[in-house]
């Protein structure tokens, strides 16, 4: 018997589906059926190699190699007399405008080789940069911005221009910013997930009034410097309506994400400034990028069609949050985690897209239409758990680079020249300052906050990070802003951003009665 084996051809119906080897007696080695002598197979004898199993004996290696070889001497031959025969031929003459170039430039190599370079360089930077700045008890981002900057012309140009060019040439910024907006419209969609519309509703009365004011405030400020900036600094082609629009929203943005990103890393998330901090943030949020839908309605459609703009953009959001958000409440909570499958996700990334080109044909940018459909997912359930999980590495740290990477090749820190213009940006940062940090304040205390509670939430609220560059590139893309305002402002958005984590007081979270100092 030691010669042949015992194979399972065929199992009780019903029963047993094995296909494994039997042992002897006919049971099943391998059923998960209990108790096994439930499942009986009829076994069968099978000599050797007869159910199609290797051979024993494999060829001699040269003999491999020489049949290899016969084998390519032979595809070559006929290769040669095919080339031979068809060189014979002679094909019709192409139409006129559809010639097929079979050699010229590498353009499109030459420019997919840089982008690749230039993530990869920015990648690199940002992630070193990331960690330097970690220590210094900056969030991550701030040192993922700063490798953009230091590969652009701001630096990296000045120090080093033909390597600057040689990662960052002017001839990729199409492709590179493609590539960004692609990663900013699912960042917005990531962020719009973990949208918790519970921290709107806990202290709703201190939430909805330090939100506004640290919104209301800046934006204020904002659009009364730029009655003094507009002269300076903008042209006779950008409407005075629409470059004080973009200067408010510009001072009232919230970077939600690094504002969690700094409690979490403090451990004073779940405190009740925390939690007070995290609800103000996301409405601020909400409400600035409404803003912002505005302000790019306003800039971008014509005197005529300006209202058929925005009243299209209202119809839009009461749409997704009457009709959609309701649906997807009711038919996204039914999955489990292990029932997600990539046909449920294609479906969501399909609808992505959608809301995303739907928002962009209207007239508003297509990032605030991945931010609404993220927004009206249920934020606990398991489709956002298994999106956000399988998104955000692939999207903070490969694509979100590109962006920026094409940031810094838009900031030009070498326009900002001279003492008076050093003073303007300066400006700006003060401006930024008073309304964000002076409204939350104002407002914290009126609210019932202590001072140190109100203080911190006051720093916090004045970080901008990544959704203040996101909102300046829209602004330099449709010409509100010149590329020296756009530098000054992403100064801005640097300085109020590494400016919260050191300034935050030492026990902030902590009872009021707890000492602020070590």
């Amino acid at each position: 018997m030691s010669s042949w084996r015992m194979i399972v051809v065929q199992t009780v119906p019903g029963v047993c589906r094995c296909t494994v080897l039997a042992r002897v007696g006919g049971r099943c080695r391998d059923c998960v059926l209990e108790p096994v002598s439930l499942c009986e197979a009829r076994v069968v004898l099978s000599p050797p190699n007869a159910m199609g199993q290797l051979p024993s004996a494999t060829p001699h290696p040269w003999r491999v190699w020489a049949g290899y070889g016969l084998f390519t001497i032979v595809a070559l031959g006929l290769f040669l007399l095919i080339n031979q025969f068809g060189s014979t031929l002679t094909a019709p003459v192409a139409p006129e405008g559809s010639q097929i170039r079979l050699t010229g430039d590498h353009a499109v190599s030459h420019t997919l080789l840089h982008v690749l370079i230039a993530m990869g360089a920015v990648l690199i930077c940002g992630r070193c940069l990331a960690v330097v700045f970690r220590w210094l008890g900056q969030p991550p981002v701030i040192g993922e911005v700063v490798a953009g900057i230091l590969l652009g012309p701001s630096f990296l140009g000045w120090v080093w221009p033909s390597a600057q060019q040689f990662i960052l040439p002017a001839d990729v910024a199409p492709m590179l910013g493609t590539i960004a907006q692609l990663g900013v419209i699912l960042y917005m969609f990531i962020v719009g997930l973990e949208l918790n519309p519970e921290l709107l509703r806990d202290r709703a009365h201190a939430t909805v009034a330090i939100s506004h004011s640290s919104i209301i405030t800046p934006f204020i400020l904002g659009s009364g410097l730029a009655l003094w900036l507009y002269p300076r600094m903008s042209s006779s082609e950008v409407p005075f309506t629409s470059f004080a629009l973009f200067m408010g929203v510009a001072m009232s943005i919230t970077a939600f994400p690094v504002l969690a990103r700094i409690l979490t890393d403090r451990g004073i998330h779940r405190s009740p400034i925390g939690v007070v901090a995290l609800g103000c943030a996301a409405t601020d949020d909400v409400t600035a990028w409404c803003l912002l839908a505005f302000v790019v309605g306003v800039a971008q459609a014509k005197v005529g069609s300006a209202f058929i703009v925005l009243g299209l953009t209202v119809l839009y959001i009461a749409g997704m949050f009457l009709v959609a958000r309701p649906l997807a409440q009711r038919y996204f909570r039914k999955f489990g985690e292990h029932e997600i499958s990539p046909n449920l996700v294609a479906v969501v990334l399909i609808l992505l897209l959608g809301s995303a080109v739907t928002t962009e044909l209207i007239g508003i940018h297509a990032i605030f239409g991945a931010f609404l459909l993220g927004a009206i997912i249920p934020h606990d359930c398991a489709l956002a758990r298994v999106l956000t999980t399988r998104l955000v590495d692939l999207v903070t740290i490969l694509l979100l680079p590109a962006f920026f990477a094409f940031t810094g090749m838009r900031t030009q820190i070498g326009l900002v020249n001279g003492l008076e213009q050093w003073l303007v940006c300066g400006l700006i940062i003060l401006v930024a300052t008073a309304g964000k940090f002076g409204g939350t304040l104002l407002a914290s205390r009126a609210t019932g906050l202590g001072w140190r509670d109100a203080t911190t939430l006051g720093l916090l609220m004045n970080t901008r990070g990544l959704m203040e560059l996101i909102v300046l590139n829209i602004g330099l893309d449709m010409g509100v802003i010149s590329p020296t305002l756009f530098a000054m402002m992403v100064l801005m958005a640097l300085a109020t951003t590494m400016s919260a984590a050191p300034l935050m007081p030492k026990h902030a979270g902590a009872p009021e009665g707890t000492p602020a100092t070590a």
